[in-house]
Parts: C-alpha cells; sequence; structure tokens
C-alpha cells in the first residue's frame, strides 16, 4: 500500500472514531422573566408578537430613554431588514408608537396600561 493511500486509510478510520463519539451539545437557558410594559396602544401585543421571537424584551430597556420616534423607525426597520424579523410594513408605526411612547422620548404621551385580568 502506498503511503497516500495509507494516509488515506487513517484519516477515513480517525474521521470514523471521531464522528461515532461525537454528541450533541445541549444548553439550557434560564426562563425569560423580562416583559414588556404593559399598555392599551396597539403595539403593546405586536411587540409580544413579533420581537421575543428574536431578543428578550430586555433589549428595549438598553435603549436610551431620549430615542426619538425616528431612532425606534430605524430599529424597528433594521430589524426587519437586514435581520429578516417577520414584520408587515403596516406594523412597523404601530409598534414605533408603543415603543417611543413607552421606552423613549415621548414617554409621558404613552397610554395607561392595561388592567390584568
Amino acid at each position: 500500500m502506498k503511503r497516500s493511500q495509507m494516509l488515506s486509510v487513517l484519516a477515513a478510520v480517525a474521521a470514523s472514531a471521531l464522528a461515532s463519539t461525537a454528541t450533541a451539545l445541549e444548553i439550557k437557558l434560564p426562563q425569560e422573566t423580562a416583559m414588556y410594559k404593559p399598555s392599551s396602544l396597539p403595539g403593546y401585543a405586536l411587540a409580544l408578537q413579533n420581537c421575543m421571537t428574536c431578543h428578550s424584551a430586555q433589549y428595549v430597556t438598553t435603549q436610551p430613554t431620549s430615542s426619538s420616534r425616528a431612532y425606534w423607525e430605524a430599529t424597528v426597520k433594521k430589524m426587519k431588514e437586514p435581520f429578516g424579523a417577520p414584520l408587515k410594513d403596516e406594523d412597523i408605526p404601530v409598534i414605533v408608537d408603543y415603543l417611543v411612547k413607552t421606552y423613549g422620548a415621548e414617554r409621558g404621551e404613552a397610554a395607561a396600561p392595561t388592567a390584568k385580568k
């Protein structure tokens, strides 16, 4: 057997041995505890429905509280393109309105929180 053939056989045996011992790595994350601030604004329900599929609600609280409507609009649009969030174009202004009035520069203009049932 030629040296190159022997190396190929050894490589195949090594790969087979490694593959048979490989196991899937399981990572258990802690349960999500951060929640969006409740509101009667229609964007609240849309944020619950769409935003938490990709990131924690805590992400929103790390944004500057002075963030303008333009900032939130750019941020939400960025989630759609290029990040691929499945947002409907008509839902973007509604989500932005909730975010800017709840977490951003227009905080005093937010609607009253919804009552818990």
